[in-house]
């Protein structure tokens, strides 16, 4: 934080009493907006084990997670979250994710940023090949 990387949030994440990934935000460094903590620890902690899933793990952070972080926490699958400052807490210095909340929960015409659906028959036909594949991984 103090060497200018990002904001004041930090995540480390362990497998038994082994760290096996950490991270600081590095938004602002990076000029990454998903370089945030725990999504560089997931990366860090994934690419440790060779896993896509954290099945084992627990996941202890400075501050409940974001919604980015939230849905990349529940991808990961890890056994439990730990946190310390709240989102309201954040929200007293300054980073308020209150407005992400409510976007998540706004039906698709009530968004600030519009988004637009473009139905294409390429993307059904993947969808259905996926469908099909019997050599997929589920995740």
């Amino acid at each position: 934080m103090l060497s200018g990387s990002g904001g004041p949030f930090g995540c480390v994440i362990t497998k038994g009493e082994e760290i096996v990934g950490e991270g600081f935000n590095q938004v602002t460094s990076s000029n990454d907006p998903t370089a945030h903590a725990e999504v560089v620890a997931i990366r860090q902690a994934c690419s440790k084990l060779g896993t896509y899933q954290l099945k084992d793990c627990v996941i202890y952070t400075s501050c409940e997670p974001c919604p980015m972080c939230l849905g990349a926490i529940y991808w990961a699958r890890p056994l439990r979250v730990v946190y310390a400052n709240t989102r309201e807490e954040a929200a007293a210095i300054a980073f308020d994710d209150d407005f992400i909340y409510r976007e998540i929960g706004a039906a698709m015409e009530d968004r600030k940023i519009p988004f637009v659906h473009s139905p294409h028959q390429l993307a059904r036909d993947l969808f259905k090949e996926w469908d099909e594949w019997e050599g997929k991984t589920l995740y």
